[in-house]
């Protein structure tokens, strides 16, 4: 588990509810004839000074449900308080002082980089938007931050192609610390990485939050990574979240047949030991016609009656372990 001096029972943040639509335009007025529900429906707590994996599919929204907790997508409805305080209903001034402690690393970092902005400006960009210090003290801080991840002085003046994809990341990670923000979600961060250089990344970001008592959302889909870097782990298929544990609970005892399928594809280092695969059938149902009943009904291997008639309730079945399946009712 993560070392932390802080109390890993508070919730830092309470997602409820939260669901994003987007709207899909067609004819010659462009009207809107159908959403993709990209989330519907999802609520969960990230406590403070934990890392909150968030695994699944591609195009499952993961990615989706962090942006949209920080404001970067507009959320259809649903709340998300950090505190005491609903960020979907800031504004002005109080959602700018929000920004400082709600930070994003970018699964592409060079994409979120401008090409034309040294690193270093890159680095104080918030610092400067924020009106932190005065100018020698925000150059002190960038100075300070790129060591913190791995950098050295001389690498302020240079620009992002002159940098290899792990170092990149690096200044992505810089980026959303200088603020010395309080939470942040990782997007993907060390998905495009070499494995070696995952594991330097990920040893930078355990290191930072064991010094600055950070809390992340860690939004992935090698469960290896999310295993070695998460406290708990929350699972998503289709836009719903399937069930949500503690990580050595989750990779010891998996619930739902989602994620049941998901453990027996990770690589067993040995080549002498075999792990019976679960191999799914078909392909994940559109986002613009998910299944009646539970989205994963289609796929599952222990499919009953009642899946494909009725939801499940994402709920407790055992102490903190939240599972959404019929199987356990």
């Amino acid at each position: 588990m993560t070392e932390t001096n802080v109390d890993i029972q508070k919730p830092i943040i309470q997602v409820n509810g939260l669901v994003k639509y987007f709207p899909v335009r067609a004819g010659l007025l462009q009207r809107v004839v159908d959403y993709v529900k990209a989330v519907d429906h999802v609520s969960f707590t990230v406590r403070e000074g934990e890392t909150l994996g968030m695994v699944g599919e591609s195009g499952c929204g993961k990615t989706t449900v962090g942006r949209t907790m920080l404001r970067l997508i507009e959320p259809t409805s649903g709340s998300v308080k950090f505190g005491d305080k609903d960020v979907f209903t800031l504004r002005g001034q109080e959602l700018k002082a929000m920004r400082r402690d709600m930070q994003i690393i970018f699964q592409d970092p060079y994409a979120s980089l401008d090409p034309r902005m040294p690193i270093g400006e890159s680095v104080m960009e918030g610092l400067n938007i924020h009106g932190i210090g005065n100018r020698k003290e925000r150059f002190d801080i960038m100075l300070d931050t790129l060591k913190k991840v791995g950098l050295e002085d001389y690498h302020a003046r240079r620009y992002p192609h002159e940098f290899s994809g792990g170092q990149r990341q690096r200044i992505g990670i810089a980026r959303a610390l200088a603020l010395r923000p309080k939470f942040i979600v990782c997007d993907e961060p060390v998905s495009a990485l070499d494995v070696s250089i995952q594991s330097q990344v990920l040893n930078i970001l355990k290191d930072l939050q064991k010094e600055f008592g950070l809390t992340y959302l860690f939004i992935a889909h090698n469960l290896s990574v999310v295993e070695h870097i998460s406290d708990r782990v929350a699972v998503m298929y289709l836009g719903k979240m399937v069930e949500m544990t503690g990580r050595d609970e989750l990779f010891k005892n998996p619930m739902h047949p989602y994620t049941k399928a998901l453990m027996s594809a990770i690589p067993i280092p040995d080549p002498t030991l075999k792990r019976e695969r679960i191999i799914l059938k078909g392909d994940v149902p559109s986002p613009l016609r998910p299944p009646s009943g539970c989205r994963f009904h289609p796929r599952c291997p222990v499919v009953k009656e009642i899946c494909s008639q009725k939801e499940p309730v994402f709920k407790d079945v055992s102490s903190d372990h939240q599972v959404a399946c019929w199987l356990y009712d």
